[in-house]
């Protein structure tokens, strides 16, 4: 029986060529590129199966700023198929990106300058706007439309005869800093696109806290600096081009051996030489803070639950 894989964000950057490698590895599963623009989906589909003539690629369309896409993809994901191996919880945004020229020129100067670049730590703030189901769009499309997805497709994913697997894309921006469980939206802040990728580190630890024992597993991974259309939105091609020999020599030494576990985030690194290896590190998280986030998630799904119960009952009453 083929391995079910779906990745939301298919269509392009890290989630496309996530697929690839993917496929390179084993073309012998059923891969679903579940992404908001299936125009887009259907040519990394035909990209895919041009050098995978034998892979099987399907397709489904889901906005995971939109609750709504949500329920209608979880229930189509319903009907194919009995069972998920894979859930690769992808899609992002970072809408609107600035550089802070003023950390970055004190930066530059400072100790902290390798931390800097590796992580952009204080050097980017991103505009955020209210969606029409009335929630930060970073964190409905960052974490809580991936939330509500992992948790209409619990009968899917939770088979303790068959464990399944939830990885994250996270980012080595992902600061504590940044993220408030009194305000876990990051509605009064500036920077929400830091403050999502914790909120998915806490959300990943508390899925694993919650789930294990269902069959259910959940990681982070980094994938690095990569070039994508979402850091073009920060700096143009050619800063980065200067840029790259600087992220080359941040990951030269910092190689270390772990076993996969819940409080480690997974790095992608490349050495001077070109060399790929992962890099393991030890995410600032605790179980406490990540359970009450948890249970914030589930107050706020059970608010939508009982406004879309109520939506449908009008509906059938027509």
């Amino acid at each position: 029986m083929k391995k079910v894989v779906v990745v939301t964000g298919a269509s392009s950057g890290i989630g496309l060529a996530f697929c690839e490698r993917l496929l390179s590895e084993d073309d012998d599963l059923h891969l679903c590129l579940a992404c908001r623009n299936l125009e887009k989906a259907e040519a990394a589909r035909i990209s895919l199966l041009s050098s995978h003539p034998t892979a099987e690629i399907t397709l489904l369309q889901i906005d995971v700023a939109n609750l709504q896409s949500v329920f209608q993809a979880s229930q189509e994901l319903k009907q194919r198929f009995d069972r998920l191996d894979y859930l690769y919880v992808n899609a992002g945004i970072m809408p609107n990106p600035r550089l802070n020229l003023k950390a970055l020129f004190f930066g530059l100067f400072s100790r902290k300058v390798f931390h800097m670049f590796s992580t952009a730590d204080g050097l980017l703030t991103q505009d955020d706007r209210v969606t029409a189901d009335g929630l930060q769009e970073v964190f409905e499309t960052n974490v809580f439309g991936h939330f509500v997805l992992i948790r209409e497709l619990e009968p899917l994913l939770c088979r303790p005869d068959i464990p399944s697997q939830i990885i994250w894309t996270s980012s080595s921006n992902a600061k504590k800093t940044n993220f408030s469980l009194e305000d876990f939206q990051h509605a009064k802040g500036h920077e929400p696109y830091s403050s999502s990728k914790y909120a998915t580190d806490l959300l990943s630890l508390a899925l694993n806290r919650n789930f294990n024992q269902q069959g259910l597993y959940s990681s982070v991974i980094c994938p690095g600096t990569v070039l994508t259309n979402l850091t073009y939105g920060i700096l143009p091609p050619f800063i980065w081009t200067l840029l790259t020999p600087i992220t080359f020599l941040l990951w030269i030494f910092q190689q270390k051996p772990e076993f996969l576990n819940p409080l480690t985030k997974y790095h992608s690194a490349t050495t001077g030489l070109g060399n790929n290896y992962v890099n393991p590190q030890k995410m600032d998280l605790d179980e406490e803070t990540a359970e009450k986030f948890y249970q914030n998630l589930l107050d706020l799904e059970k608010h939508f639950g009982a406004i879309r119960a109520k939506s449908l009952d009008s509906r059938s009453q027509k």
